[in-house]
Protein backbone atom coordinates (compact mmCIF):
# COMPACT_ATOMS: atom_id res chain seq x y z
CA UNK A 1 0.00 0.00 0.00
CA UNK A 2 1.00 3.40 -0.69
CA UNK A 3 2.67 5.88 1.86
CA UNK A 4 0.31 8.52 3.47
CA UNK A 5 0.43 11.97 1.00
CA UNK A 6 -0.78 14.16 4.07
CA UNK A 7 -0.27 13.29 7.38
CA UNK A 8 -2.35 15.72 8.65
CA UNK A 9 -5.47 13.79 7.05
CA UNK A 10 -6.56 10.99 9.69
CA UNK A 11 -9.34 9.50 10.82
CA UNK A 12 -10.53 9.16 14.51
CA UNK A 13 -8.40 6.28 15.60
CA UNK A 14 -6.62 4.93 12.92
CA UNK A 15 -3.65 7.27 11.80
CA UNK A 16 -2.94 8.70 8.89
CA UNK A 17 -5.20 8.16 5.20
CA UNK A 18 -3.58 6.56 2.64
CA UNK A 19 -3.98 7.47 -1.09
CA UNK A 20 -5.88 4.69 -1.58
CA UNK A 21 -8.75 5.12 1.10
CA UNK A 22 -8.46 8.50 -0.20
CA UNK A 23 -9.48 7.37 -3.50
CA UNK A 24 -11.98 4.82 -1.77
CA UNK A 25 -13.71 7.88 -0.19
CA UNK A 26 -14.13 9.80 -3.36
CA UNK A 27 -14.91 6.79 -5.41
CA UNK A 28 -17.96 5.95 -2.61
CA UNK A 29 -19.26 9.65 -3.09
CA UNK A 30 -19.47 9.18 -7.15
CA UNK A 31 -21.12 6.41 -6.52
CA UNK A 32 -23.56 7.18 -3.85
CA UNK A 33 -26.40 9.08 -6.46
CA UNK A 34 -29.34 10.61 -5.21
CA UNK A 35 -31.46 7.93 -5.95
CA UNK A 36 -29.73 5.38 -3.81
CA UNK A 37 -32.51 3.47 -1.62
CA UNK A 38 -32.39 3.77 2.16
CA UNK A 39 -31.81 0.75 4.17
CA UNK A 40 -34.59 -0.56 5.99
CA UNK A 41 -34.99 0.45 10.34
CA UNK A 42 -33.60 -2.90 11.55
CA UNK A 43 -30.20 -2.71 9.47
CA UNK A 44 -30.79 -4.60 7.06
CA UNK A 45 -31.88 -4.18 2.86
CA UNK A 46 -35.13 -3.50 1.66
CA UNK A 47 -35.52 -4.93 -1.70
CA UNK A 48 -34.62 -1.85 -3.41
CA UNK A 49 -31.64 -1.66 -1.90
CA UNK A 50 -30.33 -5.11 -2.82
CA UNK A 51 -31.48 -4.35 -6.82
CA UNK A 52 -29.37 -1.38 -6.11
CA UNK A 53 -26.40 -3.52 -4.65
CA UNK A 54 -26.70 -5.77 -7.36
CA UNK A 55 -26.25 -3.36 -10.21
CA UNK A 56 -23.43 -1.61 -7.91
CA UNK A 57 -20.90 -3.61 -9.14
CA UNK A 58 -20.39 -2.70 -12.69
CA UNK A 59 -20.50 1.04 -11.39
CA UNK A 60 -17.82 -0.27 -9.03
CA UNK A 61 -15.56 -2.31 -11.58
CA UNK A 62 -16.32 0.63 -14.24
CA UNK A 63 -14.62 3.23 -11.95
CA UNK A 64 -11.81 0.79 -10.78
CA UNK A 65 -11.17 0.03 -13.91
CA UNK A 66 -10.95 3.59 -14.71
CA UNK A 67 -8.97 4.31 -11.91
CA UNK A 68 -6.30 1.61 -12.72
CA UNK A 69 -5.80 3.12 -16.36
CA UNK A 70 -5.61 6.53 -15.06
CA UNK A 71 -2.98 5.06 -12.92
CA UNK A 72 -4.43 5.91 -9.34
CA UNK A 73 -3.58 2.31 -8.92
CA UNK A 74 -0.82 1.29 -10.74
CA UNK A 75 0.55 -2.28 -11.51
CA UNK A 76 2.08 -4.12 -8.51
CA UNK A 77 -0.32 -2.14 -6.10
CA UNK A 78 -2.24 -3.93 -3.49
CA UNK A 79 -5.88 -2.86 -3.43
CA UNK A 80 -7.53 -2.17 0.27
CA UNK A 81 -9.11 -5.43 1.16
CA UNK A 82 -12.96 -6.31 1.06
CA UNK A 83 -14.10 -5.22 4.42
CA UNK A 84 -11.95 -1.96 4.24
CA UNK A 85 -13.07 -1.47 0.92
CA UNK A 86 -17.14 -2.20 1.37
CA UNK A 87 -16.99 -0.47 4.95
CA UNK A 88 -15.66 2.90 2.75
CA UNK A 89 -17.82 2.39 0.12
CA UNK A 90 -20.81 1.71 1.86
CA UNK A 91 -21.59 -1.29 -0.30
CA UNK A 92 -21.82 -5.24 0.44
CA UNK A 93 -19.11 -7.05 0.48
CA UNK A 94 -20.48 -9.06 -2.27
CA UNK A 95 -21.08 -6.25 -4.84
CA UNK A 96 -17.54 -5.42 -4.44
CA UNK A 97 -16.28 -8.98 -4.85
CA UNK A 98 -18.49 -9.22 -7.97
CA UNK A 99 -16.77 -5.90 -9.56
CA UNK A 100 -13.46 -7.57 -8.32
CA UNK A 101 -14.03 -10.56 -10.15
CA UNK A 102 -15.26 -8.56 -13.44
CA UNK A 103 -11.76 -6.88 -13.31
CA UNK A 104 -9.83 -10.24 -13.16
CA UNK A 105 -11.88 -11.97 -16.00
CA UNK A 106 -9.84 -8.78 -18.28
CA UNK A 107 -6.84 -9.37 -16.27
CA UNK A 108 -6.69 -6.50 -14.77
CA UNK A 109 -6.16 -7.67 -11.24
CA UNK A 110 -5.85 -10.84 -9.81
CA UNK A 111 -6.59 -12.35 -5.78
CA UNK A 112 -4.39 -14.56 -4.28
CA UNK A 113 -4.97 -16.01 -0.56
CA UNK A 114 -3.28 -13.68 2.19
CA UNK A 115 -1.64 -11.41 -0.33
CA UNK A 116 -5.13 -10.13 -1.24
CA UNK A 117 -5.86 -8.56 -5.03
CA UNK A 118 -2.93 -6.74 -6.45
CA UNK A 119 -2.87 -4.83 -10.14
CA UNK A 120 -1.37 -6.62 -12.68
CA UNK A 121 1.11 -5.53 -15.39
CA UNK A 122 -0.50 -3.48 -18.34
CA UNK A 123 0.88 -6.46 -20.70
CA UNK A 124 -2.09 -8.88 -19.11
CA UNK A 125 -4.62 -6.52 -19.39
CA UNK A 126 -7.19 -7.36 -22.22
CA UNK A 127 -6.81 -4.05 -23.80
CA UNK A 128 -9.54 -5.26 -27.02
CA UNK A 129 -12.18 -6.05 -24.87
CA UNK A 130 -14.75 -3.52 -25.96
CA UNK A 131 -16.10 -2.09 -22.08
CA UNK A 132 -11.69 -1.98 -21.44
CA UNK A 133 -11.93 0.34 -24.58
CA UNK A 134 -14.60 2.41 -23.58
CA UNK A 135 -12.70 3.05 -20.35
CA UNK A 136 -9.24 3.69 -22.06
CA UNK A 137 -10.83 6.39 -24.05
CA UNK A 138 -12.78 7.92 -20.87
CA UNK A 139 -9.12 9.06 -19.96
CA UNK A 140 -6.67 10.63 -22.29
CA UNK A 141 -5.34 7.49 -24.42
CA UNK A 142 -1.86 7.50 -25.34
CA UNK A 143 -0.65 8.00 -28.90
CA UNK A 144 0.86 4.69 -29.02
CA UNK A 145 -1.77 2.81 -27.92
CA UNK A 146 -3.96 4.92 -30.81
CA UNK A 147 -1.54 3.99 -33.21
CA UNK A 148 -2.05 0.42 -31.86
CA UNK A 149 -5.61 -0.17 -32.68
CA UNK A 150 -5.43 1.54 -36.32
CA UNK A 151 -2.42 -0.70 -36.94
CA UNK A 152 -4.94 -3.31 -35.65
CA UNK A 153 -7.19 -2.10 -37.93
CA UNK A 154 -5.02 -1.85 -40.99
CA UNK A 155 -3.99 -5.51 -39.78
CA UNK A 156 -7.78 -6.77 -40.30
CA UNK A 157 -10.07 -4.48 -42.05
CA UNK A 158 -9.00 -4.52 -45.76
CA UNK A 159 -8.47 -8.17 -45.52
CA UNK A 160 -12.14 -8.44 -44.43
CA UNK A 161 -12.93 -5.67 -47.27
CA UNK A 162 -11.45 -8.43 -49.72
CA UNK A 163 -13.33 -11.68 -48.37
CA UNK A 164 -16.52 -9.17 -48.13
CA UNK A 165 -16.43 -8.92 -51.97
CA UNK A 166 -15.96 -12.32 -52.32
CA UNK A 167 -18.36 -13.61 -50.44
CA UNK A 168 -21.28 -11.06 -49.60
CA UNK A 169 -24.91 -11.57 -50.15
CA UNK A 170 -27.45 -9.60 -51.63
CA UNK A 171 -28.67 -8.52 -48.28
CA UNK A 172 -25.74 -7.66 -46.92
CA UNK A 173 -24.72 -4.85 -49.51
CA UNK A 174 -28.25 -3.58 -49.27
CA UNK A 175 -27.96 -3.33 -45.31
CA UNK A 176 -24.37 -1.52 -46.37
CA UNK A 177 -26.12 0.64 -48.87
CA UNK A 178 -29.06 1.32 -45.51
CA UNK A 179 -26.10 2.37 -43.39
CA UNK A 180 -24.26 4.47 -45.54
CA UNK A 181 -27.58 6.39 -45.90
CA UNK A 182 -28.40 6.93 -42.34
CA UNK A 183 -24.35 7.97 -42.10
CA UNK A 184 -24.73 10.76 -44.89
CA UNK A 185 -28.07 12.45 -43.48
CA UNK A 186 -26.96 11.78 -39.50
CA UNK A 187 -23.25 12.82 -40.40
CA UNK A 188 -20.43 10.85 -37.66
CA UNK A 189 -21.04 13.69 -35.28
CA UNK A 190 -24.04 11.76 -34.03
CA UNK A 191 -25.16 9.45 -32.04
CA UNK A 192 -27.25 7.58 -34.80
CA UNK A 193 -24.49 8.35 -37.75
CA UNK A 194 -21.90 6.81 -35.61
CA UNK A 195 -24.66 3.42 -34.98
CA UNK A 196 -24.81 3.29 -38.89
CA UNK A 197 -20.86 3.23 -38.93
CA UNK A 198 -20.89 0.73 -36.32
CA UNK A 199 -23.68 -1.47 -38.41
CA UNK A 200 -21.50 -1.02 -41.82
CA UNK A 201 -18.08 -2.39 -40.26
CA UNK A 202 -20.40 -5.32 -38.65
CA UNK A 203 -22.08 -5.81 -41.97
CA UNK A 204 -19.11 -6.19 -43.81
CA UNK A 205 -17.24 -8.51 -41.49
CA UNK A 206 -20.47 -10.74 -41.10
CA UNK A 207 -20.04 -10.51 -45.26
CA UNK A 208 -16.78 -12.31 -44.89
CA UNK A 209 -18.09 -16.08 -43.69
CA UNK A 210 -15.14 -16.23 -41.57
CA UNK A 211 -16.26 -17.44 -37.86
CA UNK A 212 -12.84 -16.81 -36.27
CA UNK A 213 -12.85 -13.43 -38.17
CA UNK A 214 -16.33 -12.33 -36.57
CA UNK A 215 -15.16 -13.81 -33.05
CA UNK A 216 -13.31 -10.16 -33.34
CA UNK A 217 -16.00 -8.01 -34.48
CA UNK A 218 -17.23 -6.81 -31.03
CA UNK A 219 -12.90 -5.36 -30.58
CA UNK A 220 -12.75 -4.18 -34.04
CA UNK A 221 -16.25 -2.47 -33.44
CA UNK A 222 -15.32 -1.12 -30.13
CA UNK A 223 -11.50 0.23 -31.95
CA UNK A 224 -13.96 1.87 -34.88
CA UNK A 225 -16.66 3.51 -32.32
CA UNK A 226 -13.97 4.97 -29.72
CA UNK A 227 -11.45 6.19 -32.21
CA UNK A 228 -14.33 8.08 -34.21
CA UNK A 229 -15.68 9.30 -30.95
CA UNK A 230 -12.20 10.37 -30.39
CA UNK A 231 -12.00 12.23 -33.60
CA UNK A 232 -15.26 14.15 -32.84
CA UNK A 233 -14.94 15.00 -29.46
CA UNK A 234 -13.58 18.55 -29.97
CA UNK A 235 -15.26 20.29 -33.27
CA UNK A 236 -16.49 19.31 -36.79
CA UNK A 237 -14.80 16.84 -38.49
CA UNK A 238 -12.26 18.36 -40.75
CA UNK A 239 -12.58 15.63 -43.85
CA UNK A 240 -15.62 14.16 -43.68
CA UNK A 241 -15.10 10.30 -43.88
CA UNK A 242 -18.40 9.42 -45.86
CA UNK A 243 -16.86 9.00 -49.10
CA UNK A 244 -14.27 6.77 -48.01
CA UNK A 245 -16.87 4.18 -47.19
CA UNK A 246 -18.64 4.89 -49.87
CA UNK A 247 -15.67 3.47 -52.24
CA UNK A 248 -15.28 0.78 -50.49
CA UNK A 249 -19.32 -0.17 -50.27
CA UNK A 250 -18.75 0.41 -53.82
CA UNK A 251 -15.97 -2.01 -54.32
CA UNK A 252 -17.71 -4.58 -52.69
CA UNK A 253 -20.94 -4.33 -54.44
CA UNK A 254 -19.58 -4.91 -57.44
CA UNK A 255 -17.44 -7.85 -55.78
CA UNK A 256 -13.71 -6.24 -56.90
CA UNK A 257 -12.24 -7.76 -54.13
CA UNK A 258 -8.52 -5.95 -55.07
CA UNK A 259 -10.24 -2.79 -55.03
CA UNK A 260 -12.17 -3.15 -51.60
CA UNK A 261 -8.77 -4.38 -49.77
CA UNK A 262 -7.33 -1.28 -51.61
CA UNK A 263 -10.02 1.50 -50.32
CA UNK A 264 -10.51 0.15 -47.02
CA UNK A 265 -6.77 0.41 -46.49
CA UNK A 266 -7.16 4.24 -47.84
CA UNK A 267 -10.08 4.76 -45.42
CA UNK A 268 -8.16 3.40 -42.32
CA UNK A 269 -4.80 5.17 -42.97
CA UNK A 270 -6.69 8.95 -43.63
CA UNK A 271 -8.71 8.12 -40.23
CA UNK A 272 -5.61 7.47 -38.40
CA UNK A 273 -3.90 10.68 -40.02
CA UNK A 274 -7.07 12.66 -39.17
CA UNK A 275 -6.77 11.38 -35.32
CA UNK A 276 -3.10 11.82 -35.22
CA UNK A 277 -4.08 15.63 -36.29
CA UNK A 278 -6.44 16.14 -33.51
CA UNK A 279 -3.68 14.87 -31.09
CA UNK A 280 -1.38 17.93 -32.51
CA UNK A 281 -3.81 20.71 -31.92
Amino acid sequence: MKNPVNPATSTAGTGPETEQTQALRSLGRGLKGSGRPARSEQGGSTRAQAMFQGRLHGALAHRLGVDILNGVYPSGDILPNEIESSSTLDISRSAYREAIRILAAKGMVESRPKTGTRVTERARWNLLDPEVLGWMFETEPQPGFIKALFELRLITEPAAAELAAQRRSDADVERMREALVVMKHETLQTEAGRRADLDFHHTLIHATGNEALASLSSSIEAAVSWTTRYKARRNALARDPIPDHERVFEAIARQDAGAARWCMESLVRMAHEDTMRILNV
